[in-house]
């Protein structure tokens, strides 16, 4: 199968205008999945346990399966209209959230919330798409620390609003904020032209085509998605080790170990010029580095040093974001019309790996305790390092 390519003759400017609606879409859309996270306390006393496992799992599942059924559409369709009806439809879906009589009403609408706050997936490829090659990873930098400070900020934004006006009050907000949102998409974003008149099913197979022939992109899946299920391992039984002696935080300090990540956002840019300038393979070789010696960090002190578990923190999400800037650069190089479908394949990895690196890293934590974690940790990192260092891959030429 030939993947089409766009109209060489077709060009918009990505100006500074439509740089900060991308960014704010992005942060934006990205957040509604985390609204939820420091709410259930207060969801379970009105729904009970139950609430607890289906409200977050559902938001999950609606926004993988979003970065697999809706994200190629921007490949085939205008992304400036996706982008504004997905914003319409999240906040209609919020709404119904802030309105659920029940568990079942609860839980369906978080997972529309989840198909339609892929929105944010939608951001960054555009911006890859109308950014000039020599600047590609510095744009899409930008726009990935407007996503990576969206999941930080609707953590804390949802947890103040919660504890002084209810759950309700939070996703009542969040339906007018994804209105503005669309109001933001409709002034700031160019229109684009449809370039590619694919029908679904064929958009969707040349997913699986573009897996196949594209050994680069392969590549920056794979060693993404290893540093990604480290990630997962050590922050899915974070809250475990510090809640616990010798530490005993409660769970809003643990909380705040969050903050910390916040550097890791900020790093986005610097990644993506870097990128620009010398290619990805030393960028995601330093990061995939830095998250190898964040669990030896982790793995000396963690079990006695609340310095040691920051320090840990800082290396893990610098390192990790730092390469996925890298990645996603020089992935969106490859074929100029798929950036869409390029992104369901790295996105759709990393959401894979993340799930086997969280389980791992649970089990590790429940049968050897805080040393297993890191051992994990290292094991997916360490492999990262190796994919890394081997990787053949020249800077990406790309397709037509």
């Amino acid at each position: 199968m030939r993947l089409p390519a766009p109209d060489p003759a077709v060009t918009t400017i990505l100006d500074a205008k439509a740089r900060l609606g991308l960014t704010l879409i992005a942060g934006g859309a990205v957040a509604n999945i985390y609204y939820n996270q420091p709410l259930l306390g207060l969801i379970v006393s009105e729904f009970g346990d139950a609430a607890a496992l289906w409200v977050p799992t559902t938001a999950l599942v609606g926004y993988g399966l979003g970065i697999i059924g809706l994200v190629p559409l921007g490949d085939a369709l205008p992304r400036r209209s996706l982008i504004v009806w997905q914003c319409l439809g999240l906040a209609v879906a919020l709404l119904a959230v802030g309105l659920a009589p029940n568990l079942a009403c609860l839980a369906l609408a978080h997972l529309v919330v989840g198909v339609l706050s892929c929105a944010a997936q939608q951001a960054v490829p555009f911006a890859a798409e109308l950014a000039p090659d020599a600047s590609r990873g510095r744009i899409v930098g930008q726009v990935m620390t407007g996503l990576l400070t969206g999941i930080l900020l609707a953590r804390t934004a949802s947890g103040f609003l919660g504890a002084h006006l209810g759950w309700r009050a939070v996703f009542l907000a969040a339906s007018l904020l994804a209105l503005a949102m669309a109001g933001i998409a409709r002034a700031t974003l160019p229109h684009t032209p449809q370039t590619q008149r694919l029908r679904y099913r064929a958009l969707m197979l040349s997913i699986l085509h573009l897996a196949r022939s594209q050994p680069v992109l392969r590549t920056a899946s794979l060693s993404q998605a290893l540093l990604f299920a480290a990630f997962n391992a050590f922050w899915a039984t974070l809250a475990l080790l510090v809640e616990n002696p010798p530490f005993g935080l409660s769970a809003a300090g643990a909380g705040l170990f969050g903050v910390i990540g916040v550097c890791g956002a900020f790093v986005a840019p610097v990644s993506g010029r870097f990128t620009d300038t010398r290619g990805a393979k030393p960028v995601v070789l330093g990061g995939s580095l830095m998250v190898a010696l964040s669990f030896l960090v982790l793995w000396a002190g963690g079990t006695w040093s609340l310095v040691a578990v920051g320090i840990g923190v800082l290396l893990i999400d610098i390192g990790m974001n730092g390469a996925l800037i890298a990645n996603q650069t020089r992935a969106y190089a490859l074929v100029p019309g798929a950036r869409g479908r390029i992104n369901t394949v790295l996105f759709t990895t990393l959401f894979v790996f993340g799930a086997l690196g969280a389980f791992a890293g649970s089990q590790a934590f429940l049968v050897v305790g805080w040393p297993g974690v890191c051992a994990v940790g290292l094991a997916f990192s360490a492999l990262a390092v190796l994919v890394a260092a081997r990787d053949p891959h020249g800077p990406a030429t790309p397709a037509t």
